[in-house]
């Protein structure tokens, strides 16, 4: 296992993922990326985990998940209450490993007999819980019920960020590439032949849905500890719809569709801020052309690679 996550390949992309912090915090410090602009990239970083975690599950294990935004919102509560009660980083570590502990325990509850069903009905069950979640927090005290948290003070620094969301993007990477991976891929093209190969598949789906689940978890800390405020309205069924449509946008089962899906996204967003009445219509267009012209995404299926990148320069190399 530590040989997988200490390859050659993941050393060029821990240098690689070095440079770009290096270069972004550099554009910070001078005022290139002025505060308004954190603000959009601090929800790019979010959105990135948040879709490479749902990728997993539904990319990679072909289960069609409407439920991450109740693994989110148990992450931001869990963060918010216990960086409100300790307010330092102290009770932002407590929060994670509170809302990653119950993101397992829920997710294991609701995996079990659902991740049996399949398609729509999988998808229904997942939405179902994620209101469940959102409902129960709705009518909790410690929670401020309707009103959510408030002065949440904000921990969640860039580095801090950055890291968490190349470790998110090494994980699903990895497993994807691991044998678990792979036997998650023979269930996603063909539940029943991996069933009849001996594959145990509600247990992989199992595994997925709860990295999957811990990964939200963890975004929704981040998120909790940057805005200040949570609410129960945030993390209804339109959030996991947006986390779906990045996906979606970027290519189910490529990780580097739905870091580019969401990095798009969050630009386009800041690019129509101008156009408010007419935002919204020019983001349905845009998401409606890329299902007619390029229904399997913005990169399939495919991974921007370290190895194919110098076999194209070889080649280039060779016709000349």
């Amino acid at each position: 296992m530590l040989k997988r996550y200490f390859s050659k390949l993941n050393i060029c992309w821990i240098v690689f993922s070095a440079a770009i912090f290096t270069l972004i915090s550099l554009l910070m410090s001078v005022g290139i990326i002025g505060s308004y602009y954190q603000i959009t990239l601090f929800n790019i970083g979010i959105n990135i985990i948040l879709a490479v975690s749902l990728n997993l599950v539904i990319g990679v294990c072909g289960q069609f998940s409407l439920g991450h935004a109740g693994f989110m919102c148990i992450g931001a509560y869990s963060a918010g209450i216990m960086v409100r009660s300790m307010g330092n980083m102290m009770g932002f570590t407590f929060g994670v490993a509170i809302g990653i502990v119950i993101s397992i325990i829920a997710a294991l509850i609701v995996s079990l007999p659902t991740l049996r069903l399949r398609g729509d009905y999988l998808a229904i069950a997942t939405l179902g819980f994620a209101e469940i979640i959102r409902i129960i927090v709705l009518n909790m005290d410690i929670t401020n019920g309707a009103a959510g948290l408030a002065g949440i003070k904000k921990l969640t620094t860039f580095p801090l960020l950055f890291i968490l969301m190349v470790i998110s993007i090494m994980i699903v990477t990895n497993f994807g590439r691991s044998r678990q991976g792979r036997a998650c891929i023979s269930i996603r093209e063909d539940e029943i032949a991996a069933e009849a190969m001996g594959i145990n598949t509600t247990r992989y789906k199992t595994t997925a849905f709860v990295i999957g689940a811990i990964l939200a978890s963890v975004a929704g800390a981040l998120y909790a500890c940057n805005f200040y405020v949570i609410k129960p309205d945030l993390f209804t069924f339109n959030k996991s719809i947006d986390i779906l449509v990045i996906v979606v946008f970027g290519g189910m089962g490529s990780m580097t569709g739905s870091v580019i899906a969401a990095i798009f996204i969050g630009v386009l967003n800041v690019a129509l801020q101008s156009l408010s009445s007419l935002r919204m219509v020019i983001y349905g267009v845009i998401l409606v052309a890329i299902m007619i012209f390029r229904p399997q995404g913005l990169l399939g299926t495919k991974e921007f690679t370290f190895s194919s990148l110098l076999k194209g320069k070889r080649k280039e190399k060779e016709k000349k």
